[in-house]
């Protein structure tokens, strides 16, 4: 019994080792952490079966927002990010993580809420709603409430700054009363809850719009540069990392910002929702605030250098 019981166990393992050597030989993996309006919205499934198909390369993709792809990134455990936070994209640059910042997409978030608006807010700009929200939420929280991400991703990173444009200190912000609700969830979860507790919230547009069939809650401000939503690839840095596949993740990269992945972005949408939900970085570089290096194919980043 106890022979048969360890030739099934070295059956089972020496299956295991073939299917992972299948993997290896038909081809290599790229392991890549994104932000999640790029992997909810589905585009990320459309990017992966062209850039497979292509290379014969399989993406394997890790999606939990922003903070956490940077999380990946410093521990070097992915070979590259798609994220949108650019004080942090920055710092993971300068700290040694990444080798460049290479712009992809943009749209813009939205500040969305019920129809009748009880803050009325609509038509203002960012910051001034925000100010408002707050004003009108501490009065009557059960009329008038905002929903956070909460999750330290590139949407909750906007949200702060808005509410320190707005003149006010986040940190109170979030203790200030029921009105303000914390999430610590991820876009599409945040959004039901948003539509269930009919408060406002800060969404990317994408993710709305892939959502939108569901809520009742409508955009009440959108567009404007303190709502600009850019989306950025960077590599991880194999001098910091050596583990990483450098060479792999450039690219992916490479792809992303070529004609052929810049058409893919462009497109992505406009058959199920008649609008695209990303606008390609190519030719929009000094709208979006990239610096042409940013925006390049391919990629001036060596991982020999590096």
């Amino acid at each position: 019994m106890a022979r048969k019981i360890l030739l099934t166990a070295l059956s089972v393992l020496a299956l295991a080792v073939l299917c992972c050597s299948a993997v290896a030989a038909d081809g290599a993996r790229l392991k890549l952490a994104t932000t999640t309006s790029l992997q909810d919205t589905g585009l990320l499934d459309l990017v992966k079966e062209k850039f497979d198909e292509k290379y014969n390369v399989s993406l394997d993709v890790v999606s939990g927002g922003t903070g956490i792809a940077i999380q990946y990134g410093e521990r070097g455990d992915v070979d590259a990010l798609l994220v949108h936070d650019k004080e942090r994209e920055l710092k993971f640059i300068k700290d040694g993580h990444g080798l460049e910042r290479r712009c992809i997409a943009y749209n813009y978030f939205y500040i969305i809420g019920p129809k009748d608006d009880p803050a009325g807010i609509k038509d203002m700009n960012a910051s001034q709603a925000f100010a408002v929200i707050m004003e009108k939420g501490k009065a009557n929280a059960n009329k008038v409430k905002f929903v956070s991400r909460g999750d330290n991703s590139g949407t909750h990173s906007r949200e702060k700054q808005l509410w320190k444009k707005a003149g006010l200190n986040y940190s109170q912000v979030n203790s200030s009363g029921p009105w303000y609700i914390d999430a610590g969830q991820g876009m599409g979860a945040t959004l039901n809850l948003a539509n269930e507790k009919q408060g406002y919230t800060l969404t990317d547009m994408s993710t709305f719009m892939a959502y939108q069939g569901n809520l009742t809650l409508v955009p009440l401000i959108e567009g404007g540069s303190d709502l600009l939503n850019v989306y950025v690839a960077i590599a991880v840095n194999p001098a910091k990392h050596p583990g990483v596949n450098c060479t792999l993740a450039n690219q992916f990269i490479d792809f992303l910002v070529s004609n052929e992945g810049q058409d893919l972005i462009a497109g992505y949408g406009k058959e199920k929702f008649g609008r695209a939900l990303f606008s390609p970085a190519r030719g929009n570089c000094t709208l979006i605030g990239c610096s042409d290096g940013e925006c390049a194919a391919p990629t001036a980043a060596s991982c020999a250098a590096a």
